[in-house]
């Protein structure tokens, strides 16, 4: 198996594309004036978005099939590992990265944590409109005229604001993107609650344990940021919540079976611990299991 080539810098990236380093701790790239990376396995240490401008048949999407086919935005954290295949072909397009240096010390370094899409697979892109492409290219060029500019005090001040203003663009493609593809999310959320219902009633509960959120997500093929995302727009409700719920739900109607313990029901149910049952129960319901049971 391939070792993963491991980037820490905006210059050690540069020089692999072959473009001038303006500033050491953000890189903005014209991917048709810069070569591809070479095919391999990358871990790169800084925070990458990747405008690809696509001229191709259907696109996907967390393995689904996608609306928008004018552009594709790609987003990686540090530290995320990304594939670069062989003969990728000519690139157009566009990439701004920047190290987490930059932005230490500022509010986008407090809250940068809340951009989940930073933490998506790289086949989970956000694919744009031509009107918001040439939004984003609006930004970016702002921030390659900034760094074109000598390095003062307002340097970092002036590209980090930019860079903020750039991802409040992006959390609104994001959410319209949940609302353009509503008929999908519909299907995804039928498919989520199928998969609930059988893995209770196939008795993976009791022999697998309470369900995880990631279990779902990779049923689903979707990362769990996506999949919680999806979840909570549409259900008002985070995955979560929703699997206790239906846990609940399942758990009032087998309290009905005296035969069955209360201790029993939790382990069918997938508690580990039939106190860890009665606590959600509690917080759930507002009574016991046993309180519930005997009030029935």
């Amino acid at each position: 198996m391939a070792s993963v080539i491991k980037i820490d810098s905006v210059s050690a990236y540069n020089k692999l594309r072959q473009v001038k380093t303006l500033h050491p701790l953000i890189s903005v790239i014209d991917a048709s004036k810069a070569t591809t990376l070479p095919a391999g396995s990358y871990s790169i240490n800084l925070y990458c978005i990747f405008l690809k401008e696509l001229k191709c048949g259907e696109l996907k999407y967390g393995r689904g099939h996608y609306d928008y086919q004018e552009g594709t935005l790609v987003f990686l954290g540090p530290q995320q590992v990304v594939g670069v295949p062989e003969n990728p072909g000519p690139s157009k397009g566009w990439a701004l990265l920047f190290h987490p240096d930059l932005i230490k010390g500022t509010v986008l370094g407090r809250t940068i944590h809340q951009y989940s899409f930073f933490s998506y697979d790289i086949n989970e892109a956000l694919h744009i409109s031509e009107t918001e492409r040439e939004l984003v290219i609006d930004q970016i060029n702002k921030i390659q005229q900034e760094l074109e500019r000598s390095i003062d005090t307002h340097t970092r001040k002036i590209i980090v604001s930019n860079i903020e203003l750039l991802l409040s663009y992006f959390t609104r493609f994001y959410d319209r993107q949940f609302i353009t593809r509503d008929q999908v999310n519909r299907g995804v959320i039928e498919q989520f609650e199928h998969l609930l219902m059988d893995y209770f009633q196939s008795g993976k509960s009791g022999a697998e344990g309470f369900p995880t959120v990631s279990y779902f997500a990779e049923q689903l093929r979707l990362s769990a940021n996506y999949f919680g995302d999806l979840i909570k727009k549409e259900t008002g409700q985070s995955p979560l919540e929703h699997i206790q719920n239906r846990v609940i739900d399942l758990a009032k109607e087998k309290m009905f079976d005296e035969e069955r313990t209360v201790a029993e029901i939790g382990y069918e149910l997938g508690f580990r611990y039939p106190q860890h049952f009665t606590r959600l129960f509690k917080q759930k319901v507002g009574m016991s299991p046993t309180e519930y049971r005997n009030l029935n």
